[in-house]
């Protein structure tokens, strides 16, 4: 059991030492947006900037750059309409840890 809880925060020190991805794309409706790009150290949020229902665009971007009316998250592919991705993994994964161990 230890050493599934090591692996856990393994994976979760790993994934924020090596930046995040985000899904990215301009002038796109969100269900067409399905490209991904890797952020540079200096980009630590993923954004969606959106005109009414449609989306302009997506991608990487700096938290003190993060203000109305660009809409920011954090984590890998947080971005997208749909949760899915590492992090939607990661948060299931976490779930059943605490389950067992709970």
């Amino acid at each position: 059991m230890m050493q599934l809880y090591g692996a856990l925060i393994l994976c979760v020190t790993l994934s924020a030492a090596c930046g995040i991805e985000c899904y990215s794309c301009t002038q796109a409706d969100s269900a067409s947006c399905t490209n991904t790009e890797s952020c540079s150290s200096s980009s630590n949020r993923c954004y969606s900037y959106s005109v009414e229902l449609n989306t302009v665009s997506r991608g990487c971007h700096d938290s003190k750059d993060c203000v109305s009316p660009v809409s920011c998250c954090e984590g890998d592919l947080c971005n997208s309409a749909i949760p899915t991705g590492p992090s939607a993994i990661l948060l299931l994964v976490s779930s059943a840890i605490l389950k067992l161990l709970f």
